[in-house]
């Protein structure tokens, strides 16, 4: 008998979670989540590539002073 109370109980929990986790799959699978998360990836993505850019042309800058280049031309002007 107890052993059936407690296959019975395992059963039930893993039914509660596995319904817990399904309604959590189905929710994140709403139009409205998807445009949201993707909204989140653009401005990350939007932010480290201006990371990047800012970066590469403070290295430019600090490669033509230990060079001794020349000042950046006007459509280097234009990047900063």
């Amino acid at each position: 008998m107890i052993r059936r109370l407690f296959w019975l109980f395992l059963g039930g929990s893993i039914g509660a979670w596995a319904a817990f986790r399904l309604k959590r799959l189905i929710r994140a699978l709403t139009p409205q989540a998807l445009v949201h998360q993707a909204s989140g990836v653009g401005q990350t993505v939007r932010g480290f590539t201006d990371d990047v850019r800012n970066a590469m042309h403070a290295r430019e800058d600090e490669l033509r002073d230990a060079l001794g280049l020349d000042a950046p031309t006007e459509t280097d002007k234009d990047h900063h």
